[in-house]
């Protein structure tokens, strides 16, 4: 049976056609940007981007189209995929209604500004230098929530912007279960030391030529399709997809520890895999792409923890380690596993390992709350980062870099982004179990390469609803329950505590 019966449903998707090409050339336009893209092109690109901007926003906001969308929530008997079509426009249109075309204007101009002080602030590690900066932002910001509206705290409206339905509610209560078993868990795996064993792989230089072709070897183990994506080179590893037959993932070479790079491969292959296997006839409509970034997230750090930093996936892919690096000749599938898995308190978050990574979103989140609500000044914010970091994980910054300096999501403006990719990780371990409950050992198919078998689960447990249903129903409907913080602690536990 077809998805979209409804009349005015088709009119919908037919009309929302032209917004949907606009999102298609301004994601190509992106990915160019920061891949490829002569320097200096970028001063006609900003123009152009902006000039996209407006043009989308034009046509989203138009009489002919909003009217259309109060006839398509008019309709009755619509089913589930019509539904989600009439709900995430609906939400666009929300958003765009109430945040009023100056406030964006400043958002993204202070952002602009704020990306260029935390730079040179990073660099010197001078937070007072990006202070002022940051005073703004939280202050654009609580001017966004307050346009937006809540029912009960105003970071509640940021961090509905990321995560459709979220609350501070919900990830308070994640963090309840989450903080004392985190750190519980992390106790005894420093205790018994077998995953906190430093590899000389960490420090070992690799040809940047030899990382290339096991990157591309490990996606065609992946079944990485080549005629409807590619992988290239960035300064920050990402994704992006045009459509469901274009999505493009980089990664970048840093000349050293090589995991680095193979597993920014493999969590963009999770998100990649999420875009390609949405249901083809849910293709340039607005429910053609994946739901939320908590739910993205799930999927690329199902691939890149559940899978690449498997016992299972180091024996695999050891031949091809051996035979283009050379770099793993001499060391044991064990201790290459444990290379992957190393378990280790750190200061910098994008290097925090399975365990204590969850405790540095923990951090942001214990100090965006009091940012929003106005409970905390901007000058006291470095003193109780480090506090913070040193009561949560057992380091203390030595410097503003390494501190409160260190992400860049702040001078982007983005507040209450941080807590999505906790609820990936909650979402990939719920996945895991949904595998083990209803397919059997996924460690089984992983030596066997059968990724065949395991994108065919994620497809048809996920991935190929698209966005027709929200975050928290999609959740409910295939794995019975919403982000259940518990399984993340169980996961890990099977993992970190057994070998």
């Amino acid at each position: 049976m077809p998805k979209f019966e409804n009349p005015v449903i088709k009119e919908l998707i037919e009309k929302y056609r032209r917004l949907w090409a606009l999102n298609h050339a301004m994601s190509l336009m992106g990915w160019d940007e920061e891949t490829y893209m002569p320097p200096k092109g970028v001063e006609e690109r900003a123009v152009a981007t902006a000039e996209l901007r407006a043009l989308y926003q034009e046509l989203l906001l138009s009489d002919q189209f909003v009217s259309l969308v109060e006839r398509a929530k008019a309709q009755e008997n619509l089913n589930d995929y019509e539904r989600g079509v009439v709900r995430v426009v609906d939400r666009e249109l929300r958003i765009a209604r109430k945040v009023p075309p100056s406030l964006t204007y400043e958002m993204a101009k202070t952002s602009s500004e704020a990306f260029v002080a935390w730079s040179e602030a990073k660099r010197r590690s001078d937070f007072s230098a990006f202070k002022p900066y940051l005073q703004k932002l939280i202050d654009l910001n609580r001017q966004m929530a307050e346009k937006l509206g809540y029912e009960e705290v105003p970071y509640d409206a940021l961090l509905d912007l990321y995560e459709e339905g979220l609350r501070t509610r919900d990830v308070k209560a994640v963090f309840d279960v989450l903080g004392p078993g985190l750190r519980g868990l992390l106790d005894k795996v420093v205790s018994d030391g077998y995953y906190t064993v430093p590899s000389p792989l960490e420090e070992a230089k690799y040809q940047e030529e030899a990382m290339r072709r096991v990157n591309q070897r490990v996606l065609e183990l992946l079944k990485f399709p080549q005629d409807r994506a590619r992988l290239d080179v960035s300064p920050h590893p990402f994704t992006t997809n045009m459509g469901i037959n274009d999505v493009r993932i980089t990664t970048r070479y840093e000349g050293f520890d090589f995991k680095r790079s193979l597993f920014s491969v493999v969590h963009e292959f999770g998100h990649a895999t999420y875009e390609l296997q949405v249901d083809p006839e849910l293709a340039m409509t607005p429910i053609g792409s994946g739901v939320s970034l908590g739910v993205h997230e799930g999927q690329s750090r199902f691939w890149e923890n559940v899978i690449g930093r498997s016992r299972a996936f180091a024996s695999l892919i050891k031949p091809v380690l051996d035979q283009e690096l050379g770099l793993t000749k001499g060391i044991s599938e064990d201790d290459l596993y444990r290379y992957f898995a190393t378990v280790r308190p750190s200061l910098i978050r994008t290097e925090a390992d399975e365990v204590t990574y969850n405790l540095h979103i923990l951090l942001r989140f214990e100090l965006e709350q009091p940012m929003i609500n106005g409970e905390v000044k901007v000058d006291e914010l470095p003193e109780m980062w480090n506090d913070e970091s040193e009561k949560l994980i057992g380091v203390r910054p030595k410097n503003d870099a390494e501190g409160i300096l260190q992400d860049v999501h702040w001078a982007h403006g983005t507040i209450g982004y941080f807590p999505t990719y906790t609820l990936g990780n909650i979402v990939a371990s719920m996945m895991y179990f949904a595998f083990s409950s209803r397919a059997g050992d996924i460690y089984s198919y992983v030596a066997k390469g059968d990724f065949d078998a395991i994108k065919s689960f994620l497809r048809d447990l996920v991935h190929r609803y698209g966005a027709t249903y929200a975050p928290k129903e999609l959740l409910r409907r295939q794995l019975g329950e919403e982000y259940n913080a518990q399984r993340l602690l169980d996961y890990l536990s099977s993992k970190y505590l057994r070998h």
